[in-house]
């Protein structure tokens, strides 16, 4: 018995330490009061609180498909009050009967990590509501005006239904005070603008008097008297409201109150055992919130913390009192002082060391041992007198994993150099800590119409992403959840050829395409930009038919050379256009002024309007439009959908997909900038080619694309991006080979050095997309010397023949949401290298990888880290060890490029001119001798399975018989050429 007594605690022991497997239970939902939690996969369930009990099963525009996943194992329990449901890869946790999620009652637990993934702000009577913390619809966040607080304020209140959402609790009568700044507004007025101010969906309007300039902040107050209990606060732009207005905070105050400052901040908890973002605590004294630091976790860090600054954050959840460990994440660089030294901060008035780091781009991490109470209490970052210097970025109370962004994406890159620093990339699904949180509670219904208003209820609709290191699981959820990234027509995956030049219909019939016929120049796409139009060359609406006297024949002939077509067009309409009548009429006389030059604008959330501007393309039928956003006006007035999402559905429904800007609108809030808009990253990719904007021609921006495209693709699962390959803004002023006329005057197009020319190139072959393009730039192979041309035409040809793999593995970014283009950790994340080597290589599929040559001169190399494995290169035939590094060189004729052992790469046999007049009727298959692996090719009528038993290499290729050729690559760096011709069964010795 004392034996027996023996073994049963220690299996009870066990049994903690390896809990039991989850189990598959007869629903996937579990519901506990309010809240609702559903268990979509291992790596993904769905969190929705609903305070009147009403929850939401109908789609919506994020998320199309909120039901028909498998049925996902699990277990459920509760225990010492917390509801706690364990799949094979997370664990939630959710305090029973505590409300809506917050940081102190969700938790999530994965691969080691524990996380608070819901943060919500609550505002007391007498805190800081700052506005950029609040629910934002179509609502930008800006900081160039001086004079905010917090990290910037919300900017413009430009299009009706745009709008902030605070929660706030308090009872009695109180005034509701407004802290904002009304200047001269971009419709060219300086007077007193109105919003409404909602109360739990009743709303009634305020006025806010013009201010001497944008950054002249002041208060404008309205009194309510408020029930007990939570209430939703909104300052909304109406149709009867006129906008224009920039709101920095609101505040609920009781009679007589002061406007808070930035210590009374309204913020939610620190949890213990999570890693918190230090601008989200109560700030005071001269530190500021900043964001001009690249790699810092969050939406920021909190800048140079001098003598007098104070950061506070409450801590909840501490399990007992004792002393525990606290991490703080920051950079110590020279400092306002001139001093680069290690530095002394107090934490709750015990001293800690800061030693210095490089500079203010690197980050460490330095520990404390704080004494701590149980339950909830305050920690405190202070400064000595002297000053600490040091910029902090993140907080973790007995925690030390950080939520780093892995990607991140950008609705433009105009301007960008790679000269002038990294662009701010917004983040999007990946984290080093592996979870994320995609909330859809501002998002529409799937069809663009608003979710009901739930007054004062509060209401949450999240989907919680706990993936550790797997990070196709975590694409895999979002394509699942939010639709794949869209599949092209095979074609689209070509050449492309554009300029921003005036051409004409026998510009291109008589010069441009028979001269890449010629030079033996393949071509797919060709792109008309904005000087096709009549009227006016920005904003018509017809061809000008001095340069194309017949334009249906025009388009007519793009088809029969086995081209497609596109227009560029621009979203808004002068009022002397011939068809402007038309449009007004059918948009019944509601199209507006734009703050263009006698131009109006549209509101694509109204169906009148949406319907006039979707006529105005009816007379320009080429295959599909180019929306070329700049500066005009339009917008969308739905809420729950971005303007980008809403209009570039539209275009799809007319084009088959859209050629287009994404995530956000520069007319967002009136600011003409590459912030992102909820509900974006996610609904965009469905039915978007992502125009990335107008780069500068430049070595640093050739070699910033390397890094972007992985990027945005694994951030938001868009894979088909597209980027101006040459680079868009000329920065070298070397004479082209053609001339225009620009105002009387007669100019020359210029051109870029050779072996930039041959590099971009190089790099475009391997992108998603290949479209060569300038502003009145020579992008064409054989406006270069003869090395240069011989390189592009012999990339762009390659290209071409790659075009059934690159519709293959773009099929296959659709159904699983890995993209055609990622970084090596996507496949590889337990590999320290394949984070560090992001900015310089990367994977096309599965095996292919790419190292970019981006220096000058005839000779290039570049350091190559090659992941497990073996990697043969499929210029040279050369053999490299995977988990190790290579310097590898290449002159213009060849790149670093390389093939997986037991990978495989199909391509055509032979070089055509475009994809439509040539099916690929012989195919070469490049393997690598004595692997094993198998690839599915993909076509619109059907697949041919691939596979290669060591040696013998088998076609499952059905009714479809093609010639085969098959290139093979032995282990000495030799290689063989097997003329198979149409067997099924090949013998690879």
């Amino acid at each position: 018995m004392r034996k027996r007594a023996t073994v049963v605690p220690l299996l009870a022991l066990l049994g903690l330490l390896c809990p039991a497997p989850a189990t598959a239970q007869p629903t996937t939902t579990v519901v506990s009061g309010q809240a609702r939690f559903q268990i979509l996969s291992p790596t993904l369930v769905r969190s929705e609180y609903a305070g009147d009990q009403r929850f939401e099963n109908a789609a919506t525009y994020n998320v199309v498909n909120r039901t028909g996943l498998s049925r996902t194992p699990y277990r459920k329990r509760v225990e010492d009050g917390w509801l706690i449901i364990t799949t094979s890869a997370l664990t939630l946790r959710y305090r029973v009967g505590s409300g809506p999620f917050r940081a102190d009652n969700l938790e999530l637990r994965t691969n080691g990590t524990t996380a608070s993934p819901w943060r919500r702000v609550i505002c007391a009577a007498g805190q800081l509501c700052e506005a950029e913390d609040q629910h934002r619809e179509g609502l930008l966040v800006a900081a160039e005006h001086p004079g905010h607080t917090g990290a910037g304020f919300v900017a413009g209140f430009s299009y009706t239904n745009n709008g902030i959402t605070a929660t706030v609790n308090a009872v009695g009568k109180h005034r509701i005070v407004v802290r904002y700044a009304n200047g001269p507004g971009g419709d060219g007025r300086h007077e007193n603008r109105t919003l409404s101010l909602g109360v739990d969906g009743r709303q009634r309007q305020i006025t806010l008097p013009v201010t001497a300039d944008w950054r002249d902040w002041r208060l404008a107050e309205t009194e309510v008297d408020l029930s007990a209990g939570e209430h939703r606060v909104s300052l909304t732009k109406t149709a009867a409201d006129s906008g224009n207005v920039n709101v920095d905070s609101i505040a609920i105050l009781a009679p007589g109150q002061a406007y808070p400052g930035t210590q009374d901040r309204a913020a939610d908890d620190c949890r213990f055992g999570t890693t918190c973002e230090a601008e989200n605590g109560a700030l005071t004294g001269a530190a500021k919130i900043a964001d001009e630091h690249v790699g810092y976790a969050g939406n920021g860090f909190v800048a140079e913390l001098v003598g007098g600054t104070k950061l506070s954050h409450r801590v909840s959840g501490v399990p007992a009192a004792d002393t525990y460990t606290v991490n703080l994440r920051y950079a110590n660089g020279v400092g306002g002082d001139g001093k680069h030294e290690p530095r002394t901060v107090l934490i709750n008035g015990q001293a800690v060391t800061v030693p210095t780091t490089a500079n203010w781009t690197t980050w460490a991490t330095t520990a404390a041992r704080i004494p701590l109470p149980a339950g909830t209490s305050g920690l405190t970052v202070t400064c000595p007198d002297t000053g600490c210097h040091v910029n902090l970025d993140t907080i973790g109370i007995n925690a030390t994993q950080q939520h780093l962004a892995l990607g991140g994406y950008r609705r433009s890159l105009d301007g960008y150099t790679g000269d002038n620093g990294d662009p701010r990339l917004y983040p999007g699904l990946l984290y080093r800590d592996g979870w994320y949180l995609l909330d859809d509670t501002g998002s529409a219904y799937a069809d663009g119409t608003p979710r009901p208003d739930r007054g004062a209820q509060p209401y949450q609709d999240g989907y919680v992403f706990g993936y550790g290191q797997d990070h196709h699981a975590a694409l895999g959820d979002l394509a699942r959840l939010t639709g794949g990234p869209k599949l092209l027509p095979r074609w689209a995956y070509g050449v492309w050829y554009s300029e921003y030049i005036d051409r004409t219909a026998a510009d291109y019939r008589e010069r441009i395409v028979p001269a890449f016929r010629q030079h033996g120049v393949p071509l797919d796409v060709l792109v008309v930009d904005t000087d096709f139009k009549a009227r006016n060359t920005w904003n018509g609406w017809q061809f000008d038919t001095a340069k194309f006297p017949e334009p249906q024949g025009f388009l007519d002939w793009v088809h029969g050379e086995g081209l497609h077509s596109t227009l560029n067009i621009h979203p808004s309409i002068q009022g002397t256009d011939p068809d402007f009548p038309k449009a007004q009429a059918i948009a019944k006389g509601k199209l507006a002024k734009g703050q263009c030059s006698d131009c109006y604008v549209f509101d694509w959330g109204d169906p009148d309007q949406l319907r006039a501007y979707v006529e105005l393309h009816r007379a320009m039928p080429t295959d599909f439009w180019w929306l070329d956003w700049c500066c005009d006006g339009s917008g969308s007035s739905l809420r729950g959908v971005t303007p980008d999402s809403w209009i570039n559905e539209q275009y799809a429904k007319l084009g088959g997909f859209a050629f287009s800007r994404g995530f956000g609108s520069l007319q967002a809030g009136g600011y003409s900038g590459a912030g992102p808009l909820p509900t974006g990253p996610w609904a965009e990719k469905r039915h978007t080619l992502h125009f990335t904007g107008d780069t500068s021609s430049t070595w640093g921006a050739l070699k910033g694309t390397i890094a972007y495209t992985s990027a945005e693709a694994v951030s938001t699962g868009m894979s088909a991006i597209s980027h101006d390959i040459g680079g868009h803004n000329d920065t070298t002023g070397l004479r082209g080979s053609e001339t225009y006329l620009d105002n009387g005057q007669l100019r020359y197009t210029t051109k870029l050095p050779d072996d930039l020319y041959a590099r971009w190139v190089q790099l475009g072959v391997f992108q998603p997309i290949t479209r060569l393009h300038s502003n009145h730039g020579d992008r064409l192979p054989w406006q270069y010397g003869p090395a240069a041309q011989a390189s592009a035409t012999k990339f762009l040809n390659l290209r071409e023949r790659l075009v059934p793999y690159l519709y293959t593995l773009a099929e296959q970014a659709n159904r699983t949401g890995v993209p055609v283009v990622r970084p090596a950790y996507i496949d590889y994340p337990g590999s320290p290298e394949s984070y560090s080597t992001v900015d310089s290589q990367f994977l096309l599929g599965p095996d292919v990888l790419v190292a970019p040559i981006t220096t000058p001169g005839e000779t290039g190399e570049t350091r190559v880290w090659f992941p497990p494995g073996q990697w043969t290169d499929y210029f040279t035939g050369r053999v490299y060890q995977g988990n190790a590094w290579a310097t590898v060189s290449a002159g213009w004729d060849t790149m670093p490029v390389f093939l997986r052992a037991g990978g495989m790469l199909v391509e055509r046999t032979n070089n055509v001119g475009n994809d439509v007049r040539n099916p690929a009727e012989a195919l070469t298959v490049h393997v690598t001798a004595g692997a094993t692996g198998e690839f599915t090719l993909y076509e619109d009528n059907g697949r041919t399975r691939i596979t290669q038993h060591h040696n013998t290499l088998v076609v499952h290729q059905g009714a479809k018989k093609r010639d085969w050729t098959v290139v093979v690559h032995n282990a000495d760096g030799s290689s063989r050429v097997i003329q198979a011709g149409r067997q099924v069964v090949i013998n690879l010795r």
